[in-house]
């Protein structure tokens, strides 16, 4: 009786489980398992990321607003890769572009200035997203792949139990086993996904305000310098 239990736990393992599964119900579960791992690599990779951009930001800008000369601060710190120094940046360009001449249109500076800064907010916020969509992909897709599984192990099931012209629990239970495997890999695939695509995202909202505040307190600084010039 206990050597029955045991061997029935085993069978019902996970990897009893794959090993008995047909080619089909295999493929399934793999590339569920394939696509949590990718998804976990991308969740930490990402975390990291967001945490050290948070930051770097936060540095940047409390030493740019304590900065006393903008073009020496440009000279030091203005092509660090994070999206303050690219949100300066771009607004320093567009400053030099647009007071080169002798005549300078202050209308037209400040109106390409507001331009220039919130388009790099802009490209800043898409770098940051640009592998939310694989989290969201995995999230959406992942339970209906692993719903597949579960229908063709059913299947199977069925085809079992008329093969073998018997009901018995034995006979169905390997199958419906791993049908049930295959949803589960797939929910353990979607469901850390979603989470952390929502939470990513709110954490890129919340970059993208700081850096929209950013640029219009600088677009507010370079405002008065053209005010002071007139």
């Amino acid at each position: 009786m206990g050597q029955s239990v045991t061997n029935g736990a085993e069978m019902m393992s996970p990897v009893a489980l794959f090993m008995q599964a047909d080619v089909v119900v295999k493929a399934v579960m793999l590339g569920l398992i394939l696509a949590s791992v990718w998804t976990w690599t991308i969740i930490v990779a990402h975390w990291l990321k967001m945490r050290r951009i948070a930051r770097d930001n936060e540095g940047f800008e409390r030493d740019f607003w304590k900065a006393d000369d903008i073009d020496r601060f440009h000279e030091t710190r203005g092509r660090e890769d994070i999206p303050s120094a690219k949100v300066f940046g771009a607004g320093i360009a567009e400053w030099r572009r647009s007071t080169a001449g002798k005549k300078v249109d202050r209308e037209g500076t400040r109106s390409r200035l507001t331009v220039a800064m919130h388009s790099a907010v802009a490209a800043e916020v898409d770098r940051l997203a640009s592998r939310l969509n694989i989290l969201a992909t995995v999230g959406s897709v992942a339970p209906f792949v692993g719903l597949f599984g579960t229908v063709w192990g059913i299947m199977r099931s069925f085809s079992d139990i008329a093969g073998a012209n018997n009901t018995s629990l034995a006979v169905v239970a390997p199958g419906i086993a791993e049908a049930l495997f295959a949803t589960a890999l797939g929910l353990f695939a979607a469901i850390p996904a979603v989470i952390a695509y929502n939470r990513f995202s709110y954490g890129i909202n919340r970059i993208e305000a700081a850096l929209g505040r950013f640029a219009d307190r600088f677009h507010g600084t370079l405002s008065r310098e053209l005010d002071a010039e007139a």
